[in-house]
């Protein structure tokens, strides 16, 4: 099946699933509560139901429009009501399935517009992968890496964990631990940040020693780097985000928290991994096709390849 059929198969499911709610909405009580709080269901239904039932099957039937407005409702629903939800504290169930909606509608309408996910526009601009200076010094590209560190894992393990959690408990969709067991997964939380911490500080260690660069994009190492945990795992870095994301989700006692780690490792692998394995594949060819041959991508090996850059 191609991507464009695969855009059209979830807007069919989405005008569906939005019809069937809006059943619920009016015959179950509970349902219009958890889903929509004190807001008037009619007025909601006025515009919804063309905006995104009838808009979402249209673009089942290949009527591009149709999707570019299902989706443009879509987003602003999800922005609309995720305030609503934190202000009042009512329909965060809602809002929780509107950013659901919301993801998978964009989804949908990348493989609509253009047959697939456009991974290209990743890597453009800042995020563009550009080997990092050679002349540079092996002390400033540790202080360049330390920089960038402290400035990802501010933003990505501590913002929006931070934020994440804020909507979880305003929208009143937090999961209850069992008496202990929330002490519990906060001692295991600081285990889990520890071990990915070390593995990404070490990775990034390497990078800047033996590659002659940085892990992020527009100043890469030079050189291939087989070192450290790069030994074990081809891509550590990702790894050891992952589990630090994990890790702050159970410090947090946030299963939204969980969720993004594990979604942003769906991301990177689906949408970034290819990108850079090209990048890698252009600028260093066989010896990385071998490397990749070696190693598995996520899953560490017990046996670590010789060590070489």
């Amino acid at each position: 099946m191609s991507a464009g059929r695969w855009g059209r198969w979830y807007f069919a499911v989405q005008a569906l699933a939005g019809a069937a709610w809006w059943v619920s909405v009016f015959l179950v009580p509970p349902v219009r509560a958890a889903t929509l709080g004190s807001l008037d269901p009619v007025v909601m239904a006025v515009l919804d139901v063309p905006l995104f039932v009838v808009a979402s099957a249209l673009a089942a039937c290949a009527i591009r429009w149709a999707a570019i407005l299902a989706t443009g409702w879509t987003l602003l629903v999800t922005v609309s009501l995720g305030i609503f939800a934190a202000v009042t504290q009512e329909a965060g169930i809602g809002a929780l399935l509107m950013v659901g909606a919301a993801v998978g509608s964009v989804t949908a309408l990348a493989l609509v517009l253009t047959g697939g996910i456009p991974r290209a526009w990743i890597a453009i601009g800042p995020f563009a992968f550009r080997p990092a200076d050679a002349s540079a010094s092996t002390v400033s590209q540790l202080v360049r890496t330390a920089v960038e560190i402290v400035a990802f894992w501010g933003v990505f393990l501590a913002v929006i964990p931070a934020v994440l959690r804020f909507f979880e408990l305003r929208w009143r969709v937090t999961v209850a631990l069992p008496p202990g067991a929330e002490q519990f997964a906060v001692v295991i939380g600081i285990v889990v940040v520890v071990l990915g911490s070390v593995v990404g500080l070490w990775s990034a260690a390497a990078m800047a020693t033996t590659g002659g660069g940085t892990p992020l994009p527009a100043a890469m190492p030079n050189r291939l780097v087989i070192a450290g945990p790069y030994r074990v795992v081809r891509n550590p870095m990702a790894v050891g985000s992952i589990v630090q994301g994990v890790g702050v989700g159970l410090l947090l006692s946030s299963w939204i928290v969980v969720v993004y780690a594990v979604f942003g490792a769906v991301v990177w692998n689906v949408l970034v991994r290819p990108v850079e394995e090209a990048d890698l594949e252009a600028r260093f060819g066989e010896p990385y096709r071998r490397y990749r041959e070696d190693l598995r991508c996520w899953v560490p090996s017990l046996r670590p390849v010789a060590a070489r850059s």
